[in-house]
């Protein structure tokens, strides 16, 4: 290992001293104004008199209204939503074959990064649950420089060339007239986009999906979307595409569910990545890396530079090659999360572009809006932007200047100062730019090869479960059902008729226009697992439960479930109708420390509803907790309950299902997501069971095609 690679261990503790400068922490300090007088009154104006008119003269008012006045900076044009948080990243062996990209090479090196999640349409007071592609950002401070991957929890996107990104934007985005519907694709000019330009099919057949309302953001895939270069130190290229992987699996919310959250939580993706780092459960991502030699550019059915299109993971296999964790929650949101500026070409030796026309414009595009959003060329020199490497050329001034150049020197080359600073050479790790041969006429067209527009759409549907599917087809029914414009809608029928003609068929049903006349497609019949939320990691780790309970409970059920649950790494709240101590029947109390005023089923990934026959009877009583177990229910979530807890269950939705054997003594039934025992001491069978049904995350088995509730 060389010198250069070995400096990479320090560089974790580099970013966190270099935050340290700028961290400032104001408790048990005199008030000042920015110029650090101290203030001896901050809660009057200067005035001539009690009753008299304020002074000009009051700089101390007019500077803390100045800041006030312009604390807000531009929003994001897209991705405006978002949150961040603190890591490092470190590479399972030496990736030399590969990449010279030297963060890539040490395995006991941690590489700082900062993360930044978010939503694409929605503004900055938006919900967190909207149906929405979701961002993915990594700043990788490396020792040559910042590296950021700007990714998505899709694989693909809307368009082929950069020049239309303006234009899906202005489609997506509320309808200028009225401003209207906020984060949401459900309105005439998305899906009047969508059906003249046909490219859009495999994308949108994504954002129907379950991908598009994740569970959390530890819990979705991120994807790098274009098409790269990985570039060795021998000069030999190869194109590479991104993944993260989370540890904890992919996993979603149902429609109704982010749709509730919307209103009741609209934080609740942030607060849950807050709330998981300040717990130390930290969200761990493996990055893989799929690679083309470029001999095998044009092998496949598909064009590999095409960003609507995905590389299968069954014939191009992912290789993991590195984990991240996020272990830090930012200490400034503003400073942090609303300052930090992703740029696709923040690249470093070893990683280069390939000519996918989406990269190519978002190359120019991610600087020129943070010249606008953060005041000028200097953005680079806010702490959070800041690489951990030295800073050292010729560029002055600009607003914000932060760096105090020394010297009369500020172009090159130059003699007065020995052409200072230099170009690095090769042995300095300078960057090269990948010598593609490149030739052509200057023309206006795009590909054949980017032609195909439905065949990757068809391969995703038939790759999904039946539940998933479902899905699917009831986002169609809301999200083209609120067209107004009839004849868009049987225009969106007739052209997803391309992609599968049952699909076509289902959704026509759903929205009021005429299904096709003749059936269509694509022909497709290949399967690509990879693309499925049911092949996925099945945990129970991080989840959250609800206790249901009230006066009585029985304390020797809820110590039992929660000794076993915290073993697994499950989290519980004490829900009851109010706050404060609430008696067991043996005598011990517990807090509540949620009541249905303040929480709501959708909150959570489970139920469990411990016996105490006085306990049981009150909750009977509760409308809101019979709703509780009912909202679970009909989203397929897993139910658990003790004893007498079982008759809570039984006034409940859950007659719907058949649950012969639920009245055994002594034996646990557990099926459709459903787990009980009656008359039992010991629960440890219980409890691994109903352990299992929270890790499988839903169960879908419980709804029927229309649906509904399986009886």
């Amino acid at each position: 290992m060389d010198q250069h690679q070995s400096n990479n261990s320090d560089a974790g503790n580099k970013k966190n001293q270099q935050l340290d400068n700028y961290r400032v922490d104001h408790e048990n300090t005199k008030l000042t104004t920015n110029q650090g007088v101290p203030v001896t009154n901050t809660d009057d104006s200067l005035k001539a008199g009690e009753r008299g008119p304020t002074l000009m003269e009051d700089f101390h008012f007019r500077e803390k209204m100045t800041h006030f006045d312009h604390e807000r900076i531009p929003e994001r044009v897209v991705h405006a939503r978002g949150f961040g948080a603190h890591g490092y990243f470190q590479v399972y062996e030496p990736m030399a074959e590969y990449t010279k990209a030297s963060f890539l090479q040490d395995p006991s090196a941690k590489t700082p990064v900062f993360v930044r999640f978010s939503t694409v349409v929605g503004s900055r007071g938006s919900a967190d649950t909207v149906r929405d592609v979701r961002g993915f950002a990594t700043k990788f401070y490396t020792e040559d420089g910042n590296y950021d991957l700007v990714a998505n929890n899709i694989p693909i996107f809307f368009i082929q060339d950069a020049i239309k990104f303006p234009d899906i934007v202005h489609a997506l985005k509320p309808e200028p007239h009225n401003e209207i519907p906020q984060a949401s694709a459900a309105h005439d000019t998305l899906w009047d986009f969508v059906v003249n330009n046909t490219e859009t099919a495999h994308m949108m057949m994504w954002l129907l999906s379950d991908r598009a309302i994740p569970r959390s953001f530890r819990m979705m895939e991120g994807f790098g979307v274009n098409t790269f270069r990985f570039v060795n130190e021998q000069g030999k290229a190869r194109f590479v595409k991104f993944h993260w992987k989370p540890l904890l699996g992919v996993h979603s919310l149902t429609w109704d569910e982010a749709q509730k959250l919307a209103g009741k939580d609209p934080d609740f993706h942030r607060r849950d990545l807050w709330d998981a780092i300040q717990m130390e459960e930290y969200p761990e991502f493996e990055l893989g890396v799929q690679m083309i030699e470029e001999e095998q550019e044009f092998a496949f059915d598909f064009d590999i530079l095409d960003p609507t299109k995905i590389w299968p993971e069954e014939t191009i296999p992912v290789k993991r090659i590195g984990k991240m964790t996020l272990d830090r929650n930012q200490d400034n949101f503003f400073a942090e999360t609303e300052q930090a500026a992703f740029h696709a070409g923040h690249v470093v030796p070893g990683i280069d572009f390939s000519n996918d026309p989406l990269l190519q414009g978002r190359l120019f595009s991610y600087t020129d809006t943070q010249l606008l959003r953060l005041s000028g060329p200097n953005f680079h020199e806010i702490p959070i932007n800041r690489p951990i490497a030295p800073v050292n050329n010729n560029q002055r001034d600009g607003f914000h200047r932060r760096a105090i150049d020394k010297g009369a020197v500020s172009y090159s080359p130059n003699s007065l100062r020995a052409n200072s600073p230099h170009p690095a050479s090769d042995q300095e790790h300078g960057f090269t730019h990948y010598a593609e041969k490149v030739e052509g006429q200057k023309i206006r067209k795009r590909s054949e090869s980017f032609h195909d527009h439905y065949r990757q759409a068809t391969l995703f549907w038939n790759s999904m479960s039946p539940a998933e599917k479902q899905h699917i087809i009831k986002a169609f029914h809301f999200e083209v059902g609120s067209v107004k414009d009839k004849q868009l809608k049987q225009r969106v029928v007739d052209m997803f008729n391309n992609v599968d003609g049952q699909l076509a068929v289902q959704i026509a049903q759903g929205i009021g226009v005429n299904p096709p006349s003749n059936p269509g497609g694509t022909g497709v019949t290949d399967l690509s697992p990879a693309v499925s939320q049911e092949n996925t990691i099945r945990s129970a780790r991080t989840r959250k439960v609800g206790f249901l309970i009230d006066q009585g409970f029985s304390y020797h059920d809820v110590t039992q479930a929660t000794t076993a649950l915290a073993a697994a790494g499950v989290h519980i709240d004490v829900i009851s109708k109010q706050l404060g101590m609430i008696s067991s029947m043996e005598g011990q109390q517990i807090e509540a420390n949620k009541s249905y005023a303040n929480s709501g089923a959708v909150m959570y990934d489970a139920l469990f509803v411990p016996g105490g026959k006085q306990s049981v009877d009150s909750l009977r009583m509760h409308k809101d907790a019979k709703d509780f177990i009912s909202e679970a229910f009909v989203h397929a979530k897993a139910i658990g309950a003790t004893n007498e807890g079982v008759d809570l269950l039984l006034a409940t939705d859950i007659q719907q299902i058949t649950m012969a054997g639920v009245e055994s003594n002594g034996e646990v039934f557990a099926d459709y997501g459903i787990v009980t025992i009656r008359n039992a001491q010991d629960l440890n069978s219980f409890n691994q069971a109903f352990i299992n049904a929270v890790a499988q995350h839903r169960h879908w088995m419980r709804q029927n095609q229309d649906g509904k509730m399986s009886g």
